[in-house]
């Protein structure tokens, strides 16, 4: 019984592991285009936040909404790396 768990753990572990492939070129420059987009964007975002001269709620609302936005395009951009890297 333990040698057959073994056997499909290891079936397993090869099949996962041949599922990967390397990036190619044109994905590792569009990874990196996407990253400095999104230095930028916050960077951006900071120095608006910096000099924010409305109502301390209205700045810390617009503040939340940066952060929300820079997860949500890290999320986005991550899952696509993830998708380029595994052979479907």
């Amino acid at each position: 019984m333990k040698l057959s768990k073994i056997v499909l753990f290891a079936a397993l572990a090869t099949a996962l592991t041949s599922a990967y492939a390397l990036e190619t070129e044109n994905e590792k420059k569009e990874v990196s285009k996407k990253e400095l987009i999104r230095e930028t964007d916050k960077t951006v975002n900071r120095v608006k936040e910096a000099v924010c001269m409305d109502s301390d709620t209205e700045c810390l609302k617009a503040k939340a909404k940066h952060r929300v936005e820079e997860t949500t395009e890290v999320v986005k951009d991550k899952t696509s790396e993830i998708k380029n890297k595994v052979d479907e």
